[in-house]
């Protein structure tokens, strides 16, 4: 057993939903959550159908969440990070343990580190360095922070997969960023070859050109898994390379990469796309392709 008898989410979105996933299994572990989109049209219903499945108590607010959790994890969009910071503390103790697992820049995990610290209960910065949904809770993750080895030795009993880090607040959010700029930059990059590519019946060609260039990558395969992580997640992955960019500008570097991967994401969001594809991620590529295809 735990040494954390009760863990709470704040934002039950795709990371909670699959970590809560893995942790379901361990007995007498209690699983409790606080999204304010619970009560939403649509989305309100997948976060409820997901906390009925993996048996999360939703509460209804941050101080409920609090009295029901000793360790909480926060897992909401980038720019919510310091609003659930901010909602949550003044009902923290010393006798919480408060993990910010959001991809934020790391003068931002800093402030929530400040906020969180003044209640008196402990903080820790977690970056999640791979997509959530294969791994569920063994996801890799980078933690920092005081409290850090703490929280891998204490989470580390339930499975989960955490390096520790450095005890300055931000290096592992750094770590997060510079990594984001090639993975969501090769999300984007791949979006807009797909859309030019497929346009002019030179996909085919473009990917075994590629495969060729870089030998043993499916770049089909990847084309598709990459775009549809643009359709379904575009508004966050937006928002995280927003804070990308503030990270890169703090230390004097032009974020020009940044900042068009931001765009790109932005115009999946705008497009609607998401919801064009029920929430789903499209079956290939090429259904993408069709699809922004009707719409312009």
């Amino acid at each position: 057993m735990n040494d954390f008898p009760s863990i709470g989410f704040v934002g039950f979105g795709e990371a909670s939903f699959h970590i809560a996933k893995g942790l379901r299994s361990e007995r007498g572990l209690r699983l409790s959550a606080f999204d304010i989109h619970t009560g939403a049209p649509g989305l309100g219903e997948r976060i409820r159908q997901r906390a009925a499945e993996t048996e999360v108590r939703l509460v209804d607010s941050n101080a409920d969440l609090a009295r029901e959790a000793s360790l909480i994890l926060s897992a909401v969009t980038a720019n919510q990070a310091v609003a659930a910071a901010e909602q949550t503390s003044p009902h923290l103790t010393p006798d919480h343990m408060y993990a910010d697992m959001n991809s934020v820049s790391p003068a931002l995990k800093q402030a929530i580190a400040a906020r969180i610290e003044a209640s008196g209960a402990r903080f820790v910065e977690i970056a999640i360095m791979a997509p959530v949904p294969p791994y569920g809770h063994k996801v890799p993750m980078l933690s920092g922070g005081v409290a850090a080895a703490e929280f891998a030795e204490r989470l580390g009993l339930l499975g989960m997969r955490i390096e520790v880090g450095d005890t300055q607040i931000g290096a592992a959010a750094a770590t997060k960023m510079c990594r984001s700029i090639v993975v969501k930059g090769m999300e984007a990059l791949l979006t807009e070859c797909v859309l030019g590519a497929t346009r002019y019946g030179a996909a085919e060609r473009v990917f075994a050109s590629l495969a060729e260039t870089f030998p043993g990558i499916d770049w089909e395969n990847l084309a598709t898994y990459m775009v549809g992580r643009v359709v379904v997640h575009g508004e966050r992955r937006a928002r995280e390379m927003d804070e990308v960019a503030e990270t890169l500008r703090s230390i004097g570097i032009d974020p020009i990469m940044a900042e068009a991967t931001a765009r790109r994401m932005d115009w999946s969001a705008k497009s609607g796309l998401k919801a064009k594809f029920g929430g789903t991620e499209p079956a290939s590529y090429r259904e993408f392709a069709e699809e922004v295809r009707k719409s312009s």
